[in-house]
């Protein structure tokens, strides 16, 4: 039995986002049983030369969001990144969770070999569709999530795995 591009796209895209979620929402509920100001932990860092959790999930979204438009040869919606609350954060995965529940698997299926092209700081990237969601857009979702994640761990947020991995 093989898999196809839709089912190794949306649902599991949906999955991360929807953890994420469910992780800030516990570093939310953190800032306000511990009286931390929200925007300390918005802003928090791993290290000084690392995004902050904002962006952070700004980044995980919009991998997200990008893979379903690419791999279905759409045009990627542009977001303003200027969520500054945690309210806003979660209205923006709402919104991407949305988008990507939106295609069908007749829009991303059968694009394993679509020429996917993006313009970066550093220079032009060049990928076929499967390469580009199993080698790019995955690895960076997951990267940016786990970030997330360990920001929120880091300032004692209680969270454990399965708020990562969340149910199946």
């Amino acid at each position: 039995m093989s898999i196809s591009m839709y089912q190794i796209c949306v649902p599991v895209l949906v999955r991360a986002l929807t953890n994420l979620s469910s992780v800030l929402a516990k570093g939310a509920a953190h800032a306000a049983d511990k009286n931390i100001t929200p925007e300390v932990l918005l802003h928090t860092r791993i290290t000084p030369d690392m995004f902050p959790l904002v962006r952070q999930v700004q980044i995980a979204t919009d991998m997200a969001k990008g893979a379903a438009f690419r791999l279905a040869g759409q045009d990627v919606p542009k977001m303003d990144d200027n969520e500054t609350t945690f309210d806003d954060l979660q209205k923006r995965i709402d919104t991407v969770i949305g988008m990507l529940k939106g295609f069908t698997p007749e829009q991303i299926d059968g694009s394993e070999d679509r020429d996917i092209l993006l313009q970066m700081r550093t220079g032009e990237m060049h990928f076929r569709g499967q390469d580009y969601l199993l080698g790019f857009v995955l690895p960076n979702v997951y990267f940016h999530t786990t970030t997330a994640y360990a920001i929120l761990r880091g300032a004692g947020v209680a969270l454990g795995k399965m708020d990562f991995i969340g149910k199946p």
